[in-house]
């Protein structure tokens, strides 16, 4: 795989650096608050992800070749999850997602033994909505 956006290698050295799982959600959280507000017209059943427990909603969108989504969620532990998935996604081409392994990610950032299987049930349906979404745009 490709090298790290600057923005994922940050998140990867913040949840790296974090001492335990206390410190990772506090940062999981952080990362959510900065995800770009959708819009109430853009919150919609068409940009919904189904598959998820709480809603949450995705759009993506083709710059050339390479591709760049926008989301959120109700839950802000699933905001989190989502805008950490962002920036290790956002700048790929369709390729390139294909071949994203989203349980290797989350355990780089020391995430994957405390998401719940729904939590992680919730991500790869993200994650299927954004290789849809690639072959749409």
């Amino acid at each position: 795989m490709s090298e790290l956006p600057p923005s994922a290698s940050e998140a990867l050295l913040g949840f790296q650096q974090a001492a335990g799982w206390e410190q990772r959600a506090r940062l999981l959280m952080q990362w959510g608050d900065r995800l770009e507000p959708l819009s109430e017209l853009e919150r919609n059943e068409t940009n919904q992800v189904a598959g998820c427990e709480s809603k949450l909603w995705l759009i993506g969108e083709r710059q050339g070749n390479l591709l760049y989504f926008r989301g959120t969620s109700e839950a802000r532990l699933l905001r989190g999850l989502l805008a950490v998935l962002l920036v290790r996604v956002n700048g790929l081409d369709a390729a390139q997602l294909r071949q994203l392994d989203i349980a290797e990610w989350f355990d780089q950032l020391g995430l994957s033994r405390q998401l719940s299987p729904s939590r992680s049930n919730g991500m790869n349906a993200v994650l299927a909505r954004m290789r849809e979404l690639s072959r749409q745009s």
